[in-house]
Order: C-alpha cells, then structure tokens, then sequence
C-alpha cells in the first residue's frame, strides 16, 4: 500500500514539473565577430577538381510553381521597388541597392547574383567532399539573406573568387557588415578558411568590436 502511495506521489510531481527540452539541432545563433570567427575551422584549401557545373544553379528556386528561377527569386526578394513580372518571369522595371558600391541599380539586367562565398571558394574549404545534391542546395541557398546577395555586376565581378584577405567591397562602411555575411556563411555551412583568410578576418574583427554574426546550420 506504501509503495503505490509513493508512486503516485513520483506521478504527481512528475506531472508538475517543467519539461526539460534540449536546443534545436539547427537553432540560430547569435554571437560577436571575434568569437564566430574563432569558431571557424582552419584548413589547407584545395582547388583541385573544381568546376563550376559541380554546383547546379540556378534551379526553380524555394517555389517550383512560381516559373521563377531562384535567380529571379532573390531579385524579386531585394527589390527597392518591386519589379513587374512577365511571361517566363521576365523582370522589368524596378530598382535596387547594391549595397557593395552602395549604388541604384534600376535594371535587373545589371545586376548579378552573388554567392557571398563564391562557389570556388566553398569548393576549396570543404564542398569538394559534398555530394552533388549537397552543393546545389548550397548554390541556392535562399534560407539566410547573407548566401545570396543581389549586387552590381561590375562588384561582383571584381570580388570573383577572391576571400577578405584578397578583396573587399569598395564601399568602406559596410565592411563590417560584409565580413560578418561571410563569416556567417562559413558557419552555416561548416566551411573552414585558410592560414590568410584567418589572419585577415581576426584583424577585421577588432575593427569591428559592435559586429555580431547570426547564422543558422545548413541542414
């Protein structure tokens, strides 16, 4: 008889307490530059095999039925002023800002997308080993606004491959903001940076001490 009034003591607190829940795999974080960047893992980086067909793009986007490719869909995210859409999803009319140049652009023929960390890039730091399904999703990644950024062509075109340690964007205010995109895209992706690109964003960071990064895990 005690022992079932025991047990049905244990339930009823049982039923009182709090469950106890663990974190999401995949939560967001939030944390300043210095201590994201000293979170990135640190390896030799290696080009070899890459071609830029290993990463399909752009394919039909986050919605297969819109007839929109993701290129038109992030356009269509960052427009200023959205755009008129046409048969095929053809874009017209319009306006954005390349924050890279700091610069209107009102044609969406003038603008390129730009993978914040280029596709080479993530081939060197640990994307040769993904699979090829892996690599598209990364190619197309529209699930944090720093993968995919509509800029100029011409500063997309300067930065081509090139890590911060090599290139950054000519409008120096933004500098900042740009390292953190970068530095949260390695994060989300698990992508590790070189000896130079290390030394480059840790004495980046303490220029930019007010500097957080937020990123979320790639499934």
């Amino acid at each position: 008889m005690a022992k079932a009034v025991l047990r049905g003591l244990a339930a009823a607190v049982l039923a009182v307490l709090p469950a106890v829940t663990s974190a999401p795999a995949h939560a967001a974080q939030s944390l300043p530059l210095a201590d994201a960047v000293a979170d990135l893992p640190v390896a030799t980086e290696i080009r070899d095999g890459y071609s830029r067909d290993k990463f399909r793009h752009w394919n039909t986007g986050d919605n297969p039925v819109d007839g929109c490719n993701t290129r038109a869909e992030v356009l269509l995210h960052e427009a200023v002023d959205p755009p008129a859409v046409g048969s095929g999803c053809r874009l017209s009319g319009g306006s954005w800002f390349s924050y890279y140049d700091a610069t209107v652009v009102t044609s969406a023929s003038g603008l390129d997308i730009d993978h914040m960390v280029p596709l080479a890039e993530a081939w060197d730091s640990g994307a040769s080993a993904w699979t090829p399904q892996r690599r598209e999703a990364y190619a197309n990644d529209q699930g944090a606004e720093a993968s995919l950024v509509a800029v100029t062509a011409r500063s997309n075109r300067s930065k081509a491959d090139q890590d911060p340690a090599e290139w950054l964007p000519p409008a120096a205010d933004v500098h900042c903001r740009y390292l953190a995109e970068w530095v949260a895209t390695k994060l989300r992706w698990t992508l590790a940076v070189d000896d130079g690109e290390l030394a480059a964003l840790e004495g980046a960071a303490s220029e930019c001490p007010q500097q957080t990064v937020t990123y979320e895990p790639a499934v």
